[in-house]
């Protein structure tokens, strides 16, 4: 296992797990993990080995309860605070790792951990599980993709209501409006995530890569533009296939 001052790192039969590890604050994104997250994502997205991760968060309370505002608001001006946001791109990488990622959500999922979650490719979610985009209540909008990717997984209607009213949503609603994949007692919450992860691991990596990439790419494209994609991926595997 390999730790970070906010993270926890670690491989196992090409599983990684990635644990946002500041219990105490309720696994609140700041600055730090901001810069730890881009290291493990950019050596997870260079390693072979790994076919697959899992996102989870530390403690009985919360995946991540959100921006850690001791930060955030104490800066200069909000303007300054969030260009600090800015300086590396965890957002844009997180939505260029080829492998598969889960999303293991229990507790507070706030701000920013939705948007975390929504980087995923699979969200299951425990029961005891809470969503909520506080941004505005704050004078802000969400900085980390959540007006893009929200919309993009529950439709632009419930978007907005998420992010402009904020209502509290729980585990059984996020289910219901397509937040989530699948609520589980939150005993079997990494239990479910890891099964899913260990049939993704059992399948060609690299067929799986070219289907995430079909998916995620071709969301972006006209259907037109998304088949050719799909036939120029199918190409290429069967080109790979044949060596």
């Amino acid at each position: 296992m390999t730790d970070f001052d906010t993270l926890l790192y670690e491989k196992q039969d090409g599983i990684a797990y990635v644990t946002l590890n500041r219990p105490e604050a309720l696994n609140a994104y700041n600055i730090q993990m901001r810069d730890d997250l881009y290291q493990i994502l950019s050596a997870i997205k260079d390693d072979d080995e790994v076919l697959v991760a899992i996102f989870k968060g530390a403690g009985k309370k919360a995946f991540c309860a959100g921006a850690d505002l001791s930060e955030f608001l104490s800066a200069p001006s909000p303007v300054v605070a969030r260009q600090v946001r800015f300086e590396r791109d965890v957002w844009r990488l997180f939505l260029n790792i080829p492998q598969p990622l889960i999303a293991a959500l229990h507790g507070y999922v706030l701000g920013s951990g939705i948007e975390i979650a929504l980087c995923c490719d699979i969200r299951i979610a425990s029961e005891d599980s809470q969503f909520g985009m506080p941004e505005v209540d704050l004078g802000i909008i969400p900085a980390a993709g959540g007006t893009q990717t929200l919309p993009r997984t529950v439709g632009q209607g419930k978007a907005l209501e998420m992010l402009l009213a904020n209502p509290w949503i729980s585990a059984e609603e996020a289910y219901h409006i397509g937040l989530v994949n699948r609520v589980v007692p939150i005993d079997e919450l990494l239990k479910a995530a890891e099964e899913i992860a260990k049939k993704i691991a059992s399948c060609n990596p690299t067929a799986v890569r070219y289907a995430k990439q079909a998916v995620v790419r071709g969301l972006d494209q006209s259907l037109a533009e998304g088949l050719d994609l799909e036939k120029r991926l199918v190409s290429q595997l069967r080109a790979l296939r044949a060596k």
